[in-house]
């Protein structure tokens, strides 16, 4: 008998990037099993590794959905202790947004999305509760 664990996920991620004719590549991503209802991830690059960047961050975006929508927390339930006072949790908060940008320059395509609060403000946001013991390093990014 084998003992199966719900908690486990194994499977396999296979990764197709197929060239087209105008210079350009596809990325097709396959889950087995699925874990969820896309079937297949299908996404365009500019590059070999633009696309499966794409292919990828769909795949991320999808589980990060999973995890936040499983731990079915109400965003205005505060949890008080025994004195009446809140208590602090930890959250992993991760910010993403995407634009196309129509610029003079890479410079002036990244000033222009940081400018402001744009970015805040249209990004998807998961916020996962988490244990303050567990070792995430947040992904920051260096603009050099």
């Amino acid at each position: 008998m084998t003992d199966v664990n719900p908690d486990r996920i194994t499977g396999t991620i296979t990764i197709t990037v197929l060239p087209q004719d105008n210079g350009q590549y596809v990325c097709q991503m396959s889950l087995s099993p699925s874990d969820f209802t896309k079937e297949d991830i299908q996404c365009y690059g500019q590059t070999k590794e633009h696309a499966i960047a794409i292919a990828l961050e769909q795949l991320a975006d999808e589980y990060r959905r999973i995890a936040e929508e499983r731990q079915n927390i109400d965003w205005d339930t505060v949890e008080l202790s025994d004195t009446g006072e809140p208590i602090a949790k930890h959250y992993h908060v991760i910010l993403h947004y995407e634009r196309i940008a129509e610029e003079e320059s890479k410079f002036e395509a990244m000033h222009n999305t940081i400018m402001g609060n744009t970015v805040v403000e249209n990004a998807k946001i998961t916020v996962i509760e988490i244990d303050p013991e567990i070792p995430i390093d947040p992904l920051t990014r260096s603009w050099d």
